[in-house]
């Protein structure tokens, strides 16, 4: 059997058994070790060792639990709720402006936790019950808070890129600045269509009722001053790291304590909030760990067997696409992808030979990671089986239907096509800032 056809017996038997509800990280790991044995013997079986030796000793790891717990402190402990009660305040006069706040804190609550799942529970039980209370269109705030949680896989500390500079080999650094100005440009780009849609269709966002406004100001600064606390928690990390004072994973660990501090001083911090932040700290740490620890085995393997210069070859010599033409097929695959898989099993599945292929192919593997991210964003949000959508229905009241939830993310998918082919267009809007901030 030539090495060309154990490759795609190796994909397809991968794909096979994550058909059947296995487990993502056992049904790679298990075909990886697997092949590496039935290839080379019992010395294959190193393969998974070596990959969990090679995890044990990236440094750059100990930035995952770090920025987990951050995000889960703020969340549990209820400082991230603050920073709506300031935008219902602040944004109420302006028509679409509780949707335009909502975009923003989805934004915030992104540079706090880098899951998309956090931002999607609080827009989904803050945000949207207050929205439908005062008269928002359900269609449109539905479509706002899904497109806004999915910044949290783009914006920094974004977990996924963290995945992705494993798998990659790339910086951790570079690729969250190389995030930063695509997912501000993004987040900017759906609250233009919300003050577009409002001022076309002003019954869709009105303004909040002058009770609702007649507050002191005194009451507004105080409420200012508690929704900036988790902004200023993320300059406290993050101003360091990018003027060099201090390195990722120190920054991770000023993030983590000086949220956890954050909770103590406002009295928010107790043993259930302690005890339920370290939980999930540790099921989510443990599950990327998992999953990074089976994607490395079976890249090991997929890449011994050369496959990726026989996949090369057959689009480039026998098919005679060119390098654009083949980024875009494989853009195109993510999105399939993910209207039945979640971001880091559809990076574990392909990143065996998409990120070589894609350096073969002459891209900058940083840019890339920031596309990945971008069409994930977009998967997530497509019918019929797109991961935020039965996350919104499941969080929603049940005045909103699924097929609200479906008709609501059209106009925000379009917008995220656009922003993609900005960012595939223009590759500096990513990859200014981190030649900036490192002196390429």
């Amino acid at each position: 059997m030539s090495y060309e056809m154990i490759a795609i017996l190796m994909f397809s038997t991968m794909m096979l058994m994550l058909m059947t509800g296995q487990r993502v990280f056992g049904a790679i790991g298990f075909v990886g070790v697997l092949a590496a044995v039935l290839l080379w013997g019992t010395g294959g079986s190193d393969i998974g060792f070596s990959a969990a030796m090679k995890l044990m000793k990236w440094y750059p790891l100990l930035t995952l639990p770090m920025f987990i717990f951050m995000g889960y402190v703020l969340s549990e402990s209820k400082i991230a709720d603050d920073l709506y009660k300031m935008f219902h305040v602040w944004m109420g006069p302006v028509r679409g402006g509780l949707a335009i706040g909502t975009i923003l804190l989805m934004v915030l609550v992104s540079a706090m936790n880098g899951l998309s799942v956090a931002g999607m529970a609080i827009g989904a039980t803050i945000a949207l019950p207050e929205l439908l209370k005062r008269g928002y269109d359900k269609r449109m705030v539905t479509g706002v808070i899904q497109a806004g949680s999915s910044l949290g896989i783009l914006v920094p500390p974004s977990v996924v890129l963290v995945l992705y500079a494993m798998i990659a080999r790339q910086p951790v650094g570079q690729l969250w600045l190389a995030g930063v100005f695509p997912g501000l440009m993004m987040a900017a780009m759906f609250i233009l269509y919300v003050v577009i849609r409002c001022r076309i269709q002003p019954e869709l966002g009105p303004v909040l009722p002058e009770a609702d406004r007649n507050i002191t100001r005194a009451e507004k600064m105080r409420l200012l001053r508690a929704g900036l606390l988790p902004i200023v928690i993320f300059a406290t990390m993050m101003i360091p790291f990018v003027n060099g004072w201090t390195s990722l994973v120190e920054s991770s660990a000023i993030g983590a304590i000086t949220a956890f501090v954050a909770a103590v001083l406002k009295g928010r911090m107790n043993r259930t909030v302690f005890e339920n932040s370290v939980r999930s700290t540790l099921g989510i740490s443990c599950m990327f760990m998992w999953i990074i620890l089976a994607a490395l085995g079976f890249g090991a393997v997929f890449d011994g067997l050369g496959a990726v210069k026989a996949i090369d070859s057959l689009f480039t010599d026998q098919l005679g696409l060119d390098p654009w033409m083949i980024l875009i097929l494989m853009q195109l695959s993510f999105i399939i992808m993910g209207t039945f898989l979640d971001d880091t099993a559809m990076l574990v599945i392909v990143a065996p030979l998409y990120v070589p292929l894609v350096q073969v192919l002459g891209f900058d593997l940083i840019w890339y990671g920031v596309l990945y991210t971008i069409t994930t964003q977009i998967a997530y949000m497509t019918p019929p089986f797109g991961y935020n959508l039965f996350l919104m229905r499941a969080m929603a009241p049940k005045e909103i239907t699924l097929k609200d939830i479906y008709r609501s993310i059209v106009p925000f998918v379009g917008v995220m096509f656009v922003a993609l082919a900005l960012v595939m267009i223009f590759p500096q809007i990513a990859l200014w800032l981190p030649n900036y901030v490192y002196g390429k």
